[in-house]
This record gives structure tokens, C-alpha cells and sequence, in this order.
């Protein structure tokens, strides 16, 4: 039995809120603060990686490299965690450093939005073994879009080299490759759009949501998972547990 007392699901539909797909922005947020001093040091080191990113694929990719690189995957719990803090902190988890890529692609001037995707909480049992009971029956996921050449392109869009080998590994959800780092060796089709299924996570998807102009607006209309007094309680072991 999952924990869906300690969810923001109960009563609330799980419908899409527009029928028409978000503009996207550049804008900085209160989540996506690219105008910070750690996001703009950050940014710095991305332009001045030896991948030399000329184009905004290049970027996007050279920046999801850095942040793998510099910030550690945790367990942590705040969606609405602003991108300097996550930065500052080295850590954060699948959903945080998502945001960072983000904020740096906003900061480059690639407008991005996000998919509201409601998943199955089963999607995170090998990760929590014993703790089956205290993982949602749902959970809420901004997944990245990026406006590039005239298109969006979803995360897997961005980071999938071409080479989709039929017999990629399966993503396991568990050890230290996170739902993050499995962006960089094969595409994820969570349904809908995608044709290519490397990693087919289809059947984990329990609603899609639509699209938002940013994460701030898609957890603002559907609020985060986990309510806020759970949150605090349990946030600061999470947010220190090491991704493994």
C-alpha cells in the first residue's frame, strides 16, 4: 500500500489545464534564477568547456555534462528549490537538476517549458526497497522542453546522440544512474509524441498534464507531490541521501 496521505493528490483532478501547448520563456523565475551569481559562474564554466558549445544543442548537452559533473544526485524532495540553491549546494535530485539545465538555457536565450507528467509511484520502488509504503501513489514530473531551430525538442530530444541501439539497457531506477543521467546514453519515450523507445517509460505514465511555461507554473496550479509540513520534516535527510 502507498502513502497517499502525505501526497497533494487527494480530490485534486488530474486533467490538463490548457488544450493548447505553453510559449515558453526565457524569463527568469523564482525556481529558474538564472540572474544569480552561482547560475552565472556556472554558466561561465559551460562556455568555456572543451566541448566549445557553437550551437544550442551543443550547449544544452555541454551544460547537462557540467551539472552531472557538479552536482550530485540526492533524494531531495523540493521541486520549487531555486536553481542557485541547488548549485550552491552541489546536490539535488532528478527534478532540481533538471531546473538547472533550464536556467542556464534560459540564461542563453533558449526558450524552455515544461510537460506536466503524473507517474505511477511503482516507477520508484527499486530505488526505496523497503520503504514500498512511503512512496506516493503518484508523483508529479516537470519534464524539459527546449525551443530549438524553430522546434521543441524534449529532453531526450536534446541529449539523444542518434545512436538508439535496440538493445540499450534498460533504465532500472536504482543504483547511481538516476532518471538524469540515463538522459545521456539513450532517449526516454514517456508516450505521446516520442516514436523512439530506447527506454520505454510509457507505462509509468498516469496523466499527462499538458505544457507550461515553466515548472513554477505547472507546481503552482498542481502544487508538489509531497505536502509542505511532510516535507520539512523528512527534507533535510532526503536532501543528503546519495542517488544509489
Amino acid at each position: 500500500m502507498t502513502c497517499s496521505a502525505v501526497t497533494s493528490w487527494r480530490g485534486r483532478p488530474l486533467t490538463p489545464t490548457t488544450s493548447a501547448d505553453s510559449s515558453g520563456s526565457v524569463t527568469a523565475t523564482p525556481i529558474l534564477d538564472w540572474h544569480g551569481s552561482d547560475a552565472e559562474r556556472l554558466y561561465d564554466r559551460v562556455l568555456l568547456a572543451p566541448e566549445a558549445p557553437a550551437t544550442p544543442t551543443s550547449f544544452l548537452r555541454t551544460a547537462h555534462t557540467c551539472i552531472r559533473r557538479e552536482v550530485r544526485g540526492v533524494y531531495a524532495l523540493d521541486d520549487q528549490q531555486p536553481v542557485s540553491t541547488t548549485i550552491r549546494r552541489g546536490r539535488g535530485s532528478c527534478s532540481q537538476r533538471l531546473a538547472v539545465v533550464e536556467g542556464l538555457a534560459r540564461r542563453h536565450s533558449i526558450h524552455t517549458r515544461v510537460r506536466g507528467l503524473v507517474l505511477h509511484g511503482e516507477f520508484w520502488y527499486p530505488r526505496f526497497r523497503y520503504l514500498h509504503g512511503l512512496v506516493p501513489d503518484r508523483v508529479l514530473l516537470a519534464w524539459p522542453e527546449f525551443l530549438v531551430d524553430g522546434r521543441w525538442l524534449d529532453a531526450s530530444d536534446v541529449f539523444d546522440s542518434g545512436d538508439c541501439a535496440i538493445d540499450a539497457e534498460p533504465f532500472a531506477n536504482c543504483g547511481e544512474e538516476t532518471l538524469f543521467d540515463a538522459l545521456a546514453r539513450a532517449p526516454i519515450n514517456w508516450g505521446g509524441r516520442s516514436s523512439r523507445s530506447c527506454l520505454d517509460l510509457s507505462g509509468f505514465v498516469a496523466a499527462n498534464l499538458g505544457t507550461f511555461d515553466s515548472r513554477d507554473d505547472l507546481f503552482g496550479t498542481y502544487g508538489q507531490t509531497i505536502v509542505r509540513p511532510i516535507r520539512a520534516i523528512i527534507e533535510p535527510f532526503f536532501s543528503r541521501w546519495n542517488a544509489r
